[in-house]
């Protein structure tokens, strides 16, 4: 195999790929070539094709990243020929006929529940003053009031889609998990990593790791290129 230069950055839900530019950062300043997806989170169809059209352009292999509901969309978009690895970061990783939905339905007792509001028009927000707590507690105070200030409609329809085949059967899987997450609880960032045999590390952080911590978020990628790659 090609060795691995490219990676493709996808966002999960109320966010959008800028919040990847320090991630993005550090990846480029160490030579690797890096796309963010600006998947619209509407529909997981939707943002398998927004991640595909990405995938179509590479000059080679790369590595998938996932971050949140992202990991939704690299489980489906995965199988994708120029796809040679997955990474995890604090992402579901549903198994086939898995959602959002369905993940999320049945919390463990004493985990912490999203601040999610009711739909409305068919798309979901987090409450605006628990976001930070929520999503980002260790993000600076005014850069994560600018995320829910900013927060992108996270459709129902996309929390709903199904993944078909999950692309962690056959490739090679690396995750991250955040154990201060308190929007994915950190037992069931575990348990899903475990399932996909994926290569675990694991870094104090929230939700939002890949803002407040983006160099370690941007070592466990590389350190899935390695693996990839064939090198320690």
């Amino acid at each position: 195999m090609a060795t691995i230069r490219n990676i493709v950055l996808v966002h999960g839900g109320f966010v959008d790929g800028s919040g990847w530019q320090g991630v993005y950062d550090h990846l480029t300043a160490d030579g690797y070539r890096v796309a963010v997806v600006q998947n619209p989170t509407l529909t997981l169809a939707g943002d398998v094709a927004a991640t595909h059209q990405v995938l179509d352009a590479l000059d080679g292999p790369a590595v998938l990243v996932g971050h949140s509901y992202g990991g939704v969309v690299i489980t489906e978009a995965g199988t994708h020929a120029n796809v040679a690895a997955l990474a995890y970061i604090a992402a579901f990783a549903p198994d086939e006929g898995e959602s959002v939905s369905s993940l999320i339905a049945d919390p463990p007792p004493g985990a912490p529940v999203p601040p999610i509001l009711p739909p409305q028009d068919g798309f979901l927000f987090l409450d605006r003053d628990r976001f930070a707590a929520s999503f980002a507690a260790d993000v600076p105070e005014n850069v994560a009031a600018f995320m829910a200030d900013s927060q992108v409609p996270w459709g129902v329809d996309a929390l709903g889609g199904t993944v078909s085949e999950p692309a962690w059967q056959t490739k090679p899987s690396w995750y991250l998990v955040a154990t201060d997450d308190r929007m994915i609880p950190p037992p069931a960032q575990r348990a899903m990593s475990e399932r996909a045999k994926a290569t675990v590390t694991e870094t104090p952080g929230s939700h939002a790791v890949y803002v407040s911590r983006p160099a370690v978020v941007a070592a466990a990628i590389a350190q899935a290129t390695r693996g990839v790659n064939g090198q320690a």
